[in-house]
């Protein structure tokens, strides 16, 4: 691999930062999930845990050809399939078996997951970049955002109601916004792929 360029190293820089945080939320909503029973927040802490796996690789990716690029957008795509799926069987699990999610749990950690994705999103748009790999974290961060937003809604309902299954339903959202997004990064990396080469 060749030298990196000075927009290399700064994607480098701004992979490795949201790569850190995907990992901490992915700790910190794994176990806030557990403790409040919720399938929403382990949802999108297994989310965030395969963000992290996805900055990761294309990490590696950045000053790499353009087919290396491709690959790793590939696999980013072909992950959140796989996690969308996970998910899926998780809400069915829970709503068999029975569950008894804690709202105002699922509310705080939906506002710091919220604003800790922001950061990620203000980092990604602050490169600047056309580059694949970059448009899939963007996808991931907005994912991520958006679902925030679903367990924010999703814990009040809890709470008002005092019944479960709107945690069941955002669980399922946040599989089906996963799945959208994980089309969209393979679409992307499709289409880059048919670009005339302009890198060996």
């Amino acid at each position: 691999m060749a030298a990196l360029s000075d927009v290399d190293r700064a994607q480098r820089q701004t992979l490795l930062w949201v790569f850190v945080l995907n990992a901490a939320l992915f700790v910190s909503l794994g176990l806030a999930g557990l403790l409040a029973d919720s399938s929403a927040l382990i949802a999108n802490a297994v989310d965030n845990a395969s963000d992290a796996a996805v900055y990761a690789i294309s990490f590696l990716a950045v000053g790499r050809a353009a087919v290396w690029k491709r690959r790793a957008a590939g696999v980013s795509g072909i992950m959140l399939l796989i996690f969308a799926g996970g998910v899926l069987l998780d809400v069915i699990r829970r709503w068999w078996l029975g569950t008894e999610p804690v709202g105002w749990t699922m509310m705080a950690l939906a506002l710091v997951a919220a604003g800790v994705n922001l950061v990620c999103l203000f980092l990604l748009r602050r490169a600047q970049s056309d580059d694949v790999n970059m448009r899939a974290a963007e996808t991931f961060s907005l994912n991520d955002f958006a679902s925030n937003g679903g367990i924010l809604v999703a814990g009040a309902l809890i709470m008002w109601l005092n019944q479960a299954w709107p945690d069941l339903v955002v669980g399922v959202l946040v599989a089906l916004i996963a799945a959208k997004g994980g089309l969209e990064i393979l679409r992307d990396a499709a289409e880059s792929r048919a670009e005339p080469a302009t890198e060996s």
